[in-house]
C-alpha cells in the first residue's frame, strides 16, 4: 500500500496544506536529463469517470463526517489536470516542479477566484484505492474533510501502469463589482436597524485611505469607521457588530476599494464602513 509523508505551508491570506503520496516502491526519475516538453498533456488524456469517482466518495465522506458538500469547479479542474500530467510525466510525483508555478498561482490562472486552498496529490492502483489512501492519512484527510472549503477540481491520469490524481480544494470567492460588493454588506448592516446611506463616496474615499476620517464636504462628520479586508463577506467583524448593537448609530455609509498586499492569487475584499 502506498504511504504518506506530510508536510504543510501557510501563507497570509490563505492557507494550504501539501501532501505527498508515493508508491512503496518510489518511481525513479529518468537516468537522464530530459527537458520538459512543451506540450506534456500529449498521451495523458484526463480519465472523467475516474475523477467524477473521487469526487463523489469524497461528498460521500463528507456526509459522513458533517461537512457541506463539494462543489464541482471546472477552473480547479483545470488547474489539477495540468499538474497531474506533469506528474505523469517526471514521475515521482510532488507538489511543485522546477520552472512550475505554486497550486495558487496555478489555479488563479486557469480562472479560479479562493480565499483558501488546499492540495491533494497520489499515484495509485485505482480511484477508490487513492480515496482510500487519502482517508487513511491524516494530512490527506484534513483537506478533503475540511468544513472551510466548499469547491473542488480532481483531475486523473494513466502512466506507467498507475494512476496519478490531483485534487484542488477550495473555498470559493465571487468576483463581486464594488457595488455588489457594498451590497452585501448593507444586507448585514440592515439587520440592525441602521439606515444605510445612498452616497458611497465618502465611505470609498475612507477605504483608499490608510487612516483617519476623511473630512466631507458636505453632510455630517462619520463619528466611527470599521476598515477590514477579508475573502468572506458572509459576516461582519466583531467589533463592527458591537458597535451596531450599541443603538448609538443611525446611519452608515459603506465603501468598496482595491484589496491591498493581497499574497499571490488569493481573492479579497477591502471594505470600510462609516456610522453616523
Amino acid at each position: 500500500m502506498p504511504h504518506a509523508r506530510v508536510e504543510s505551508r501557510m501563507s497570509f491570506s490563505a492557507r494550504y496544506l501539501l501532501f505527498f503520496v508515493v508508491l512503496a516502491a518510489p518511481l525513479l526519475a529518468p537516468a537522464q536529463p530530459q527537458a520538459y516538453p512543451a506540450s506534456p498533456q500529449l498521451g495523458y488524456p484526463n480519465l472523467d469517470n475516474e475523477a467524477r469517482q473521487i469526487f463523489a466518495l469524497a461528498n460521500q465522506a463528507r456526509a459522513q463526517a458533517g461537512a457541506g458538500p463539494l462543489q464541482w469547479d471546472p477552473a480547479l479542474a483545470i488547474a489539477a489536470l495540468g499538474h497531474c500530467r506533469r506528474m505523469a510525466y517526471e514521475g515521482p510525483i510532488a507538489h511543485r516542479y522546477d520552472g512550475e508555478p505554486d497550486v495558487s498561482v496555478r489555479a488563479a490562472n486557469a480562472g479560479a477566484h479562493f480565499g483558501l486552498i488546499e492540495e491533494n496529490v497520489a499515484v495509485g492502483p485505482s480511484a477508490q484505492g487513492i480515496h482510500d489512501e487519502w482517508m487513511n492519512s491524516p494530512g490527506h484527510r484534513t483537506n478533503l474533510l475540511n468544513p472551510e472549503v466548499d469547491r473542488v477540481g480532481i483531475a486523473v491520469v494513466a502512466s506507467r501502469g498507475v494512476l496519478y490524481a490531483v485534487a484542488d480544494y477550495a473555498r470559493g470567492v465571487p468576483m463581486l463589482s464594488p457595488p455588489q460588493v457594498e451590497s452585501r454588506v448593507a444586507g448585514l448592516i440592515r439587520v440592525s436597524g441602521v439606515t444605510i446611506l445612498a452616497d458611497p463616496s465618502q465611505a470609498r474615499a475612507a477605504c483608499a485611505a490608510d487612516s483617519g476620517i476623511p473630512h466631507p464636504t458636505s453632510g455630517p462628520q462619520p463619528r466611527f469607521i470599521m476598515r477590514w479586508q477579508d475573502a468572506d463577506l458572509d459576516r461582519l467583524p466583531q467589533a463592527l457588530v458591537d458597535r451596531l448593537s450599541s443603538g448609538n448609530y443611525r446611519q452608515a455609509a459603506i465603501g468598496n476599494c482595491p484589496a491591498r498586499n493581497v499574497e499571490g492569487a488569493f481573492t479579497a475584499y477591502r471594505v470600510a464602513v462609516l456610522l453616523y
